[in-house]
């Protein structure tokens, strides 16, 4: 079995300067599409459920597919993550489930729409954190609210996303607060705000410095070298897929996801989790439009879920190959929660002390 947590996978990532990308799920199909590529170019996985999606299928169903994926494929070190857990039950719930890390959104409140201030976050994160390291599971947390910089505002996401307006200030993380919100939290990896958002619809044009502050992922792995930063709402939304979507029927807008160059300038500046949902979706649903238009009189779904599930594959093995994971799979030794639990209790784990300090102008 290969059941690993965060904490070790991106400890591994870091000393040898690579990120995963963590893959959304839903069902079945998706998650053998990721484990497929994974397995074509030996690398470690992170499969993420959001709390909608645990809603669609199911904690018992979500636990099941994973100890089947996760036997199926015993050699891929699998991580499977809480993505935007809400509250410390959810987080709490998640663990029980065989989770082996958990995102607490303390950007958020416990409605997942409502902008919370930076002490509640602290504390709310914290505690999570305490809880999920007693048993030896990760914890990531976010600070600053994930958002548009082009238009001030959130995007919702299986009923997750600011909404109304937000200050330019809260979409970007604060690297000072950074350093005070590690330290406080003793989270494993931190996600931070920049520009991106969830969703297809990031950003009207392709982004520059202004609407994608990348010198903010910069800054922050400057001042906490040692920190394993999360970039979110991080599909490249390919123009291929667009094209093809709307090809067959489909009135998708023009729009510009992250470029995958510029998710590798963030893995060079401690990027070490990618977060990617909106291409998976794209991936598959143009084929099925595709397949639905040149074979109208099909009706068996395996005929529009096959090659859906061979063109998400495609894409996982790109992202794989191109932030550096592949080659890795069968490096890592998997620890297990035990170990990590003592690991915790030890202090071992704990955030270096070692955050640099700004240099003055």
């Amino acid at each position: 079995m290969a059941r690993i947590t965060l904490r070790q996978l991106l400890d591994h990532a870091a000393s040898h300067g690579y990120a995963v990308p963590a893959f959304n799920i839903n069902n079945m199909e998706q998650g053998i599409a990721i484990m497929q590529a994974a397995a074509e170019v030996d690398a470690p996985v992170i499969i993420q459920a959001s709390r909608g999606a645990r809603s669609y299928a199911g904690d018992l169903m979500l636990s099941h597919m994973i100890d089947a994926l996760e036997r199926t494929y015993p050699d891929i070190p699998l991580c499977m993550h809480q993505d935007h857990g809400n509250d410390e039950a959810t987080c709490a719930s998640a663990i029980a489930h065989g989770f082996t890390s958990v995102m607490m959104d303390g950007s958020l409140k416990a409605d997942a729409k409502t902008a919370a201030d930076y002490d509640y976050n602290v504390a709310i994160t914290r505690r999570v954190v305490d809880l999920a390291h007693w048993v030896g599971a990760s914890v990531e947390g976010e600070l600053g609210v994930l958002g548009s910089l082009e238009h001030g505002g959130g995007e919702q996401e299986d009923g997750h996303g600011v909404e109304g307006k937000v200050s330019h200030d809260q979409l970007l993380t604060d690297p000072d607060q950074a350093v005070d919100f590690v330290r406080a939290t003793k989270v494993d990896a931190l996600a931070i705000a920049m520009g991106t958002s969830h969703g297809a619809y990031k950003f009207s044009r392709k982004p520059d410095g202004d609407i994608l502050a990348m010198r903010v992922v910069e800054e922050i792995h400057r001042r906490l070298p040692n920190t394993h930063l999360v970039m979110h709402g991080s599909s490249s939304v390919p123009q291929p897929l667009q094209d093809m979507f709307n090809q067959f029927g489909g009135e998708m807008p023009q729009t510009w996801g992250v470029p995958v160059e510029e998710i590798v300038r963030g893995i060079k500046s401690g990027v070490r989790k990618v977060n990617i949902d909106t291409d998976c979706r794209l991936a598959m649903t143009a084929v099925f439009r595709k397949v639905a238009a040149q074979n109208r009189n099909e009706f068996d779904p395996r005929k529009f879920l096959k090659p859906a599930m061979d063109a998400m594959r495609e894409l996982c093995r790109d992202r794989f190959e191109q932030f550096g994971t592949a080659g890795h799979a069968s490096k890592i030794k998997v620890v297990p929660l035990s170990e990590m639990a003592r690991r915790y209790r030890t202090g071992e784990l704990d955030p270096s002390a070692d955050a640099r300090e700004p240099v003055a102008a």
